[in-house]
């Protein structure tokens, strides 16, 4: 990967990749260039594409980073090399291409156009939008309330889950909450989102002034948010490992222990820039390894 040119033609996986503006700072408070994000996403590949392969993709595209202009790009964006696969997705607006990230090559094609944010669904093309195998639980403080707060609730969620069976992993956002994921065996949209509604409801009734479920901004104050939404099959939330576009610095929505979510007292603890990630890979490899495959997964209740 580049380090200081502006512009490189590179191989990756023997496909050539011409990277352009690599010199431009997104992130001005951490003063990371392009180069040093594409360089983050083609170390990070083995780690993240378990987690998005197979799974249609959207991405948050800001070419200037996150004080430009930015958008959802579902279709795959301008420019994007042939051999990175696509697949048909049906959406309310009708039949549309994505992109699927199969590679470590697809992955370092998209952000070299400016698609930093990779966002997925909990099901993969092959299975369809009535065969999520994941169940996704996103925790998003209000007002008044932060991280610390948010790993306080995961806590509880991972007993309420693990009573019903299901295996729960934690991952920080990046930005500022926490997601839990839980491998689940292939179920409707519709048969998660009741679920994990049924779930939040649950947590809401044992802490009514602490939790809420309801997205309107008037009723966040002083509580954590359990957005059980993002289930629908129309859903996506950001991939593991994924930069975040945050103001001045990049944040990585970033797999943690569960040790250090139960030892959390700053929301500075869990709070991971792309370099952090990949030491903390580095060292112990993947927490969330056992999301994946067959083995774990558990019907819903």
């Amino acid at each position: 990967m580049p380090d200081s040119s502006d512009r490189q033609v590179v191989e990756v996986e023997g496909h050539r990749l011409a990277l352009s503006h690599l010199d431009r700072v997104l992130f001005p408070g951490s003063g990371h260039t392009k180069a040093q994000v594409l360089r983050y996403y083609a170390r990070i590949a083995p780690a993240l594409l378990p987690h998005a392969r197979g799974r249609p993709a959207s991405f948050v595209r800001a070419p200037e980073g996150p004080a430009g202009q930015s958008w959802i790009a579902k279709n795959p964006p301008g420019g994007s090399p042939h051999w990175v696969p696509r697949v048909p997705v049906e959406h309310r607006e009708g039949l549309t291409e994505q992109i699927v990230l199969d590679s470590t090559a697809a992955l370092v094609a998209m952000v070299n156009l400016g698609a930093y944010e990779v966002h997925v669904p909990q099901w993969t093309a092959g299975a369809g939008p009535d065969g999520h195998d994941r169940l996704v639980l996103d925790l998003d403080p209000g007002p008044g309330t932060d991280l610390v707060v948010c790993c306080r609730v995961a806590q509880r969620l991972r007993q309420l889950l693990d009573a019903d069976g299901l295996t729960a992993y934690p991952v920080v956002s990046g930005s500022k909450g926490l997601h839990l994921y839980a491998p689940i065996r292939p179920a409707s949209g519709r048969a998660a989102s009741r679920y994990a509604k049924e779930l939040a409801g649950r947590m809401m009734s044992e802490h009514p002034g602490l939790v809420v479920v309801s997205m309107a901004r008037a009723e966040r104050r002083g509580k954590v948010l359990i957005d059980w939404s993002q289930n629908a099959s129309a859903k996506t939330t950001v991939a593991p490992y994924s930069v975040r576009l945050t103001p001045d610095r990049p944040g990585v929505a970033a797999p943690v222990g569960w040790d250090e979510v139960a030892g959390c007292t700053e929301p500075a603890e869990l709070t991971f820039g792309p370099e952090e990630v990949l030491d903390r890979v580095a060292d112990h490899g993947d927490p969330l390894a056992g999301l994946g495959g067959g083995r774990g997964r558990a019907p819903l209740p």
